[in-house]
């Protein structure tokens, strides 16, 4: 194992550390694990709060500022955080307006979000909560009742984060991240398994040769295993998957997602034969996110994620975001 890190039990711990240091515009509480926009809670805006296990960067914390999310909970590799830290993050954002917990749909984060939930309006602070479950490779997994949340938890919290910062109230912030939700879906491929700190070792075992379709965001088995396919053929695969499930008759945002190790150069070229497929199939593509976004530590793999959009959504996508993950319009 080679990785740059000191011991596998601070790893999350000192990338906080790091993150503290490279970004003054964030407040990291390193002890309580809560990354917060310095300026929080913003007057009468609706705070975002979102989390989950690290090992999935830039995603949540590097989507924390204007236009995006207001906090982030980073939990341990792969591991849900917990209750009061998300209790702490909503109270940290709370502007008297209440506070969106935008939630991927695996067991340990549905479980800690609706008791933090609880302990946020024990506290007075209104609370509502939006469950990403975007994932159509399988119905239930290792993780999962349910379909997994994976890439459109971005469009989720970009455009939901657009809402908050116009001044929209909770109810309308809420239904915009519930919109979104419905109307994305999403594929992943593995090329690759990755290394958790912890373990040393790959995940699952994938042979030379091979490739694991349909995987989710922490190395989950998909639909099947074949022998490695081309850029053309594993576009194929996942758009006509996604387009299976959502049917778009409008524009949609694409995201073309690296999973942590695989080079801009291959995603560029793989979102080239996505925008071929979506062509061919007649999708017109209103906007396209290239890059490494929603990860797996260092899986070698893509995933592939559409929000079909109106006007409205077209518009708060565009609208400003300033975080270190994501930036434009400012």
């Amino acid at each position: 194992m080679k990785m740059l890190i000191n011991v596998p039990d601070t790893v999350v711990t000192d990338a906080l550390r790091g993150i503290a240091a490279s970004h003054p515009e964030l407040t990291v509480d390193i002890e309580n694990r809560v990354i917060v926009r310095r300026d929080a809670p913003v007057a009468d805006k609706v705070g975002l709060v979102s989390g989950g296990g690290s090992g999935h960067e830039p995603l949540h914390g590097g989507f924390v500022g204007p236009g995006m999310l207001d906090a982030a909970c980073p939990g341990e590799v792969f591991t849900s955080p917990v209750p009061d830290q998300m209790a702490r993050a909503a109270a940290a954002v709370d502007s008297g307006k209440g506070v969106l917990f935008i939630v991927k749909n695996y067991t340990g984060d549905v479980l800690n979000f609706n008791m933090a939930a609880e302990l946020a309006e024990d506290e007075g602070i209104q609370v509502a909560s939006v469950l990403v479950n975007d994932d159509v490779a399988v119905t239930d997994s290792l993780y999962t009742a349910g379909r997994r949340g994976t890439g459109a938890t971005l469009f989720v919290e970009k455009l939901a984060g657009a809402a908050a910062e116009e001044g929209a109230p909770l109810e309308r912030v809420e239904a915009i991240a519930r919109q979104v939700n419905e109307s994305s879906r999403s594929f992943g491929v593995a090329l690759s398994a990755c290394t958790t700190p912890a373990k040393g070792s790959p995940t699952f075992d994938l042979p030379p040769g091979e490739l694991e379709l349909g995987i989710g965001i922490h190395g989950e088995p998909g639909r099947e295993r074949r022998a490695m396919m081309t850029s053309r053929e594993i576009a194929d695969f996942a758009v006509n998957a996604v387009l299976e499930d959502l049917r778009p008759d409008s524009p949609v945002l694409a995201l073309i997602n690296g999973m942590g190790a695989t080079p801009l150069l291959e995603l560029y070229g793989f979102s080239a034969e996505v925008h071929r497929v979506l062509g061919e199939r007649g999708v017109s593509v209103a906007r396209a996110l290239v890059g490494n976004y929603v990860t797996s530590l260092d899986m070698a793999g893509c995933s592939v994620t559409l929000c079909q959009v109106d006007e409205e959504l077209l518009r708060l996508y565009d609208a400003p975001v300033a975080t270190h993950g994501l930036r434009w319009g400012r």
